[in-house]
């Protein structure tokens, strides 16, 4: 008995406490405080600037699968094993300065695209007074969602 009760007080000082806690960190925020919400996945999936990225990747892919078949073709009719050593490595030399140039530009482009959907949250909420913008999914509830809104201004 006497250890249900000291579990019942402990409980008590602690949730006296948590509230407490509760009420102090939230007595900081003004009643004016607006927070919006963003779905950046739809933002993205309804991107033209991604849509066309992606395509373009795929191009570069698609080229890329092209030279190492062709690669492949030319190695396999040099008889000579010297020869054959050589043109390997002269193709894969050539296959890494090309995806290495592939992949430099499309991060170069993903990091543009990015630049230019975070300004447009920016705009977008500062246009609507809105003091917090955070991603739809780490929000459980609350929150004004403007996705349309960033969805339209980035297409």
């Amino acid at each position: 008995m006497k250890q249900d009760l000291k579990f019942f007080a402990v409980a008590m000082a602690a949730f006296v406490l948590g509230m407490g806690l509760n009420n102090f960190a939230m007595s900081g925020v003004p009643a004016n405080y607006k927070v919006a919400v963003v779905d950046v996945q739809k933002v993205i999936s309804q991107s033209s600037q991604v849509a066309a990225l992606k395509k373009d990747q795929q191009a570069k892919m698609n080229n890329l699968i092209n030279f190492v078949d062709t690669a492949r073709k030319n190695i396999a009719k040099e008889k000579d094993p010297k020869k054959r050593r050589a043109l390997e490595e002269k193709y894969n030399k050539e296959f890494d300065t090309k995806k290495a140039a592939i992949e430099k530009e499309y991060i170069t482009k993903l990091k543009a695209i990015d630049t230019n959907i975070s300004n447009i949250v920016n705009d977008k909420a500062k246009a609507g007074n809105y003091n917090l913008v955070l991603a739809k999914g780490v929000v459980l509830f609350g929150g004004t969602d403007i996705t349309a809104e960033i969805s339209k201004a980035v297409k």
